[in-house]
């Protein structure tokens, strides 16, 4: 799919990569977007050209279904987590798992990156965050507070914050800057937190089982700017580059494109697949969905 800023959502010069046994669960492009991430239900692990859709590599290693992958921001290394209880650690030049880090007592849903890509934050089904440092793959931190499962993730553009969103209904920011963490609580959501997204500039995106989507200004205290117009639970949420709009997902075929200051939807378009089950956007503005896959 083509993304136009200013002018609006196209579909076209699809391709579908169509090598996986089993449910897509997330995707993620390189930051040099000639890589694309794709974690399936299979337990593997796939490396795309994207240019070409040619598969590059199927890296398997994870001993139960592989539910989240994401790249580092300088591109040198990507992660998974599992339903195994791990985060597994790959080079991106070479395709080979670098570092096993486990610690987690359930299954693990969710990895985030720092902005300097030297720490690594994870959360799952045992109700807390770890924080890693990735170069030595050690855990700096346990940080409890949620109620249930972590499902999402993300960190402030400054790296000095972490948002993690729960099947609590709440989202927390913690501040990583003091010797002791503590959290923020932001509660409106009606429903689990599937996902979670900071745009450049500061604004944290939340997508619900309820159906709907807040942008928070967490430095404020002012309510969020909520979007309604789903027709089933938001499952991926992505910026615009330029931070102004965001793109959104459900468990449909159609997605929708809001403004993120006034919470006006601009266009709903309907894709190609059953489900626009996982998306994100390349460095030259192109939106890519994946849905669920057989084969």
């Amino acid at each position: 799919m083509n993304i136009r800023a200013c002018k609006g959502l196209a579909v076209g010069r699809v391709k579908v990569f169509s090598r996986h046994k089993g449910e897509v669960n997330c995707s993620a492009f390189s930051p040099d977007g000639h890589t694309l991430l794709t974690a399936s239900e299979d337990g593997c692990l796939y490396g795309w050209a994207t240019g070409s859709g040619k598969l590059l590599w199927r890296l398997a290693g994870h001993t139960g279904p592989v539910k989240f992958c994401r790249f580092s921001p300088d591109g040198r290394l990507f992660a998974s987590t599992s339903g195994d209880c791990s985060v597994r650690l790959w080079d991106t030049a070479e395709a080979k798992c670098l570092q096993v880090l486990n610690g987690h007592q359930r299954s693990v849903e969710t990895v985030s990156f720092s902005p300097d890509s030297k720490l690594l934050a994870s959360g799952g089904w045992d109700k807390r965050v770890i924080l890693w440092e990735v170069q030595s793959g050690q855990a700096l931190r346990h940080l409890a507070g949620h109620r249930d499962s972590i499902q999402s993730s993300d960190f402030a553009p400054s790296s000095d914050c972490l948002a993690t969103g729960s099947w609590d209904s709440t989202i927390c920011i913690w501040d990583l800057r003091a010797r002791t963490v503590m959290a923020r609580e932001l509660e409106g959501h009606e429903g689990n937190i599937s996902c979670l997204s900071y745009s450049s500039s500061g604004l944290l995106a939340s997508g619900s089982w309820d159906k709907t989507i807040s942008i928070w200004k967490t430095s404020t205290s002012s309510p969020p700017v909520q979007l309604k117009g789903h027709i089933s639970w938001v499952k991926s949420i992505a910026f615009f580059p330029d931070g102004l709009q965001l793109a959104s997902a459900d468990y449909s075929p159609m997605i929708k494109v809001w403004d993120c200051n006034t919470g006006t939807c601009l266009e709903t378009v309907k894709g190609v697949l059953d489900e626009a089950h996982a998306f994100a956007f390349t460095p030259d503005k192109k939106l890519l969905v994946s849905g669920s896959v057989d084969g």
